[in-house]
């Protein structure tokens, strides 16, 4: 396929026709008879005509006024009849009509009127003695090649010969032309959008997506994915405004959810076929028999077909299966919410809609609130929180600047904060839609997560809802797919639109009695439940007497989640009482609540319990512990564990960081738990050791150990070979000067190879106390071994291919690094205070290098020779990170050498070094090192009151 639809051809997509069709014919012949009559008929079904008049016929070349008409018209009829090439006239028009054929993908449509087409095509009888005649007039040769060449290709395309159409009948003849003209200017462009508001940039990135697929494909696919309301049908109907005039035949379905849905498959294929076909007649009796005709009778055609809002496989295979159905150069396009649909598509034919950035969203809300850009004063911060809610989301706007347009600031006011709390019915209607396509357990899944756990670790949500019994991977994939939810690194977020309709289905599950409902998690709708507040519930109306019942709200069975926010009960003590009918809680939430009674009133089938700054000094024997497989219980005031920790025999992970008060041993039960695989007991500074088994802990992945009283770690903590993350040791340098830190925390001979983080801060490590095998640890990723007493590494970094962060801050008495060069990934090195150090062995080829921290390392050689400076090494445009330049960190009087050394060099490449004269000082000394086009840099970010400079020199000094 070549690089069609997009260069040089758009030019008739944004052209404004002022005819649908243009006449062409010799006036002596048919001006009063037939062409009279096709006029008329033309005219009579609507179809906007241009005919000349004979004022406009003089001298031998046509005027100007008839070349704009037959510019500005969609479709040319031409009539041969048999002195139709007596007319240099004529001729003429017909090579314009011809041009714009070519050049504007217009239609013509010959009729052949009492001509042979073979005359025309041929010049032979009447049309040969006309041109003969014509030479002798000396038109030049040029032109009567023209007028050949162009009688030769009209009578070669599609048209009319009134002999061989409805035997010679003049009134049949003229109604076949009129019904395929019907057809053809019937075909026109879709209105897209009221205010088009960053419309051009995704088409030019959906043109430019198919320019990089089309060069070897014969049929292109694009499917446009995204949440509902971002506007994936209106992009797909400027692309075909774009671009349909310059396919044979062209079809737009919209709607193909519901339309298949209310009339199946059937239908669809058959206004598939008859808008392509161009008429009304196709029937088809299956879905089988639909596919077979598409096969059959598209085959060979160059068709434009947009599939709009598809949500089923079925739908795509019943109607676009396969690129071979349709004809060189067609293009299908699909809009749809699920990216699983485009399965099938190549990456690069897929396309996720955006959302509007806020000058975008700002402009958009303020057409369709005011009617202009610059909306009244009055108005200005009350458009910004709505333009914040909307969150770029276009359906979000349209319908809140619609619905808020001519009301009062105070009416503003109102309104928005009733859409806070209930969502706009419109923009609930259409978001829904996903949600209503989704399996039962995946919409428990969405549900949990919008009411619970928006923001949260991934990893976190899944062993959860597992053990609530959903497919918690699977459910999780699939809302990815539909966009219900997205990946931010390890967590999973929503758009706050998409949020709130999830929490709005929950709140319609019982409008009034929230205890009713399934997940509870606003402050005031908790606080009522829990503090069983009474509210008021007109029950009926019987002879215009109103009959009111006040009614107590309570927990009831069906609540399974309950958030309780810590401002909402500030100060109150409940009782385990309160939650004695909620039999069905899963998933709870009681941060800094004060709770009294018997815990076995509690749900047994608890699967997730926060309860952050607990005030408890002991967890109770007849704590619900069965089933729990999440406890976070940081900074509480837990003494020790009046409950066996084998009874928590689901428990995945453990979490008591902060808990200052605990006992100095874990108890030695917790190494029973088969299931455990994090354990978080930072700044337990109260907390000695860990119990001599904790070997046994097999499947233990996480121990986050740091700044605790802990000097001895058991021999044992070898013994745990699946270990992903391990943390010890203090976590600053004021740690390092406590009484706990002054002790010398054991060494650790070997580690688990699967570790990607390791963090071993403020341990007093000698170099003999450094595990020998951390550079054969090929999974790592974060190492972090600052505060230690080492003077060299007994191990380099050769092996750490995977390895991306590396900081040896306040390691004192360090005087040499082994290499660093050659790791593709590291993009951190920290070595600020390292006062001793003299010399990094290697620093070349880091292609990923973003921040290198010198700070006050008085004693350091220059590190950056020619290869860490050449140009391959330095790709910063190819970064994951978004700051695309490089930040150096250095504490000197003077600008070093090495920058004006360098600084030539460097032309793609933006580079910022930090000069500092003392710590204290750090805004006093600057230098600015950038390339010679004096790019933005962006080292302003980093400290707060510095200004941003622009110099043509590159290295400028700043005090």
């Amino acid at each position: 396929m070549d690089t069609l639809f997009l260069q040089g051809e758009s030019s008739s997509a944004s052209l404004h026709f002022s005819y649908d069709v243009f006449l062409s014919f010799r006036g002596e012949d048919t001006r009063k008879t037939f062409t009279g009559h096709l006029y008329s008929r033309l005219c009579q079904v609507g179809i906007n005509t241009f005919i000349d008049d004979e004022e406009l016929r003089k001298g031998e070349v046509i005027s100007m006024e008839l070349e704009k008409a037959i510019e500005v018209s969609r479709v040319s009829i031409v009539v041969f009849s048999k002195n139709y090439a007596s007319s240099s006239w004529c001729l003429d028009e017909l090579v314009k009509i011809l041009e714009c054929r070519h050049k504007l993908k217009q239609l013509v449509l010959p009729v052949f009127y009492d001509v042979h087409p073979s005359q025309v095509r041929k010049q032979t009888g009447c049309f040969g003695e006309a041109l003969v005649a014509l030479k002798e007039r000396s038109f030049g040769v040029q032109r009567m090649d023209k007028w050949t060449d162009a009688l030769t290709e009209a009578a070669n395309l599609s048209g009319w010969d009134l002999q061989n159409v409805a035997d010679g009948h003049e009134s049949k003849f003229i109604e076949s032309i009129v019904k395929q003209v019907l057809q053809e200017v019937n075909q026109t462009p879709l209105d897209v959008a009221w205010h088009p508001v960053g419309l051009d940039s995704r088409v030019e990135d959906i043109e430019l997506l198919l320019q990089s697929v089309s060069v070897d494909i014969e049929v292109c696919m694009v499917g446009i994915y995204g949440v509902g309301g971002i506007g994936k049908t209106t992009l797909a109907k400027a692309i075909y405004n774009q671009i349909f005039r310059q396919f044979d035949s062209c079809c737009f379905l919209s709607d193909v959810r519901s339309e298949a849905e209310a009339f199946g498959l059937v239908k669809l294929q058959e206004k598939l076929l008859n808008q392509i076909l161009k008429t009304k007649d196709v029937k088809v009796s299956s879905v089988a028999e639909g596919i077979n005709l598409i096969k059959a009778r598209l085959g060979s055609k160059k068709v434009l077909i947009i599939l709009d809002d598809v949500d089923h496989m079925r739908q795509l295979e019943s109607l676009t299966r396969e690129r071979s159905w349709f004809g060189f150069g067609s293009l299908i396009v699909i809009t749809t919410r699920d990216k699983h649909l485009l399965c099938q598509l190549r990456e690069t034919e897929r396309y996720k809609a955006k959302l509007l950035n806020y000058d975008e969203a700002q402009q958009l809300f303020y057409c369709h609130a005011f009617n202009t850009l610059s909306p009244p004063k009055e108005y200005v911060d009350l458009s910004q929180e709505v333009i914040k809610y909307s969150g770029g989301l276009p359906l979000a706007l349209v319908t809140l600047g619609s619905h808020l347009q001519g009301r009062s600031v105070e009416e503003w006011r109102y309104e928005f904060k009733k859409l806070r709390a209930s969502p706009h019915c419109d923009i609930q209607r259409i978001l829904k839609i996903s949600f209503d396509g989704l399996d039962c357990d995946t919409q428990s899944v969405f549900l949990d997560i919008a009411c619970a756990f928006h923001g949260f670790f991934e990893d976190e949500v899944t062993k959860t809802l597992n053990a609530c019994g959903f497919h918690s991977e699977s459910a999780i994939s699939t809302l990815v797919q539909r966009n219900l939810l997205q990946r931010d690194w390890r967590y999973l977020v929503m758009h706050d639109l998409v949020r709130d309709m999830g929490r709005e289905i929950v709140r319609m599950e019982s409008p009034r009695d929230f205890g009713k409902r399934s997940r509870l998690f606003k402050p005031q709708e908790v606080r009522d439940v829990l503090q069983g507040n009474k509210f008021v519930l007109l029950n009926e109306i019987r002879h215009e007497i109103h009959f009111f019942f006040l009614l107590k709200l309570q927990g009831t069975e069906k609540v399974e989640v309950l958030m309780v926010d810590p401002g909402a009960l500030k100060d109150a003590n409940l009782s385990t009482k309160t939650f004695k009918k909620m039999k069905n809680l899963r998933v709870l939430k009681i941060d800094e609540l004060h709770i009294n009674g018997d815990f076995e009133l509690l749900s047994k089938e608890l699967r997730w319990l926060s309860w952050q700054k607990c005030p408890l000094k002991c967890i109770p024997s007849h704590f619900p512990a069965e089933k729990l497989v999440i406890l976070k219980m940081q900074g509480s005031n837990i003494q020790e564990f009046g409950v066996n920790l084998q009874c928590f025999k689901s428990l995945k992970k453990l979490d008591l960081s902060d808990s200052k008060r605990l006992l100095t041993n874990l108890p030695s039960s917790i190494c029973h738990l088969k299931s455990l695989r994090s354990v978080g007991i930072r700044w337990c500074s109260s907390l000695q050791t860990l119990p001599v088994d904790v070997g046994k802990m097999q499947d233990l992945t996480s121990l986050l150990a740091s700044n605790t009283g802990m000097v001895h770690l058991p021999e044992s903590v070898e013994m745990l070979r699946g270990l992903v993350t391990l943390e010890l040791g203090s976590r600053n340098v004021e740690a390092k000067r406590s009484t706990i830190s002054r002790k010398r925390v054991h060494r650790v001979e070997s580690l688990s190879t699967s570790i990607s983080s390791l963090i071993l801060t403020y341990c007093g490590f000698s170099e003999g106390d450094i595990p020998r095998d951390i550079g054969s640890l090929s999974s790592l990723i974060y190492l972090n071994l600052s505060g230690n007493s080492f003077r060299c590494l007994p191990f380099d970094f050769s092996k750490l291919r995977l390895i991306e962060y590396l900081c040896l801050n306040d390691c004192e008495n360090l005087q040499t690094l082994p290499s660093v060069s050659n790791l593709e990934r590291f993009w951190t090195f920290e070595i600020a205070n390292c006062k001793k150090l003299v010399d990094v062995t290697g620093m070349d080829n880091l292609p990923s290098i973003e921040r290198i921290n010198m700070v006050n390392c008085t004693s350091l050689r220059n590190p950056f020779d020619e290869g860490f400076f050449s140009a391959p090494t330095l790709p910063f445009q190819c970064r994951k990170h978004p700051n695309p330049g490089l930040e150096i960190y250095l504490q000197s009087n003077e600008i070093p050498d090495f920058c004006s050394n360098q600084a030539e060099r460097l032309q793609d490449v933006t580079i910022g070094v930090m000069i500092m004269k003392d710590m204290l000082d750090a805004q006093k000394y600057h230098v600015y090192f950038t390339d010679l086009t004096c790019k933005n840099l962006f080292m302003d970010r980093l400290w707060k009151g510095e200004k941003r400079y622009k110099s043509p020199s590159l290295v400028k000094n700043v005090q």
